[in-house]
């Protein structure tokens, strides 16, 4: 995600007092913040799911959709997604 100067503290703020309940949805193994090492404005959120159908219902929750509306007010540009597997 990349936000606007002014926006990384609020998103900052934002992350800090809901990563908890994010880790303590169901299926969720962790959850952390990254930071782009170039340009202090790119951040990527990197979190564990038991299973796909677990991230869903987290993605379908209103926890996830109230949280959505506060950081995207601060994006400057169209967030990316992905969802990985562990290879080794």
């Amino acid at each position: 995600m990349t936000f606007h100067t002014d926006g990384v503290p609020h998103f900052l703020k934002t992350f800090e007092e809901r990563k908890a309940t994010i880790a303590a949805f169901s299926g969720c193994m962790g959850v952390q913040l990254l930071r782009d090492a170039d340009n202090p404005n790119i951040f990527f959120t990197y979190s564990k799911w038991k299973s796909a159908d677990d991230l869903e219902n987290y993605r379908r929750s209103a926890f996830f959709a109230e949280t959505w509306q506060l950081a995207k007010k601060y994006f400057s540009a169209k967030p990316n997604a992905w969802s990985v597997l562990e290879v080794l």
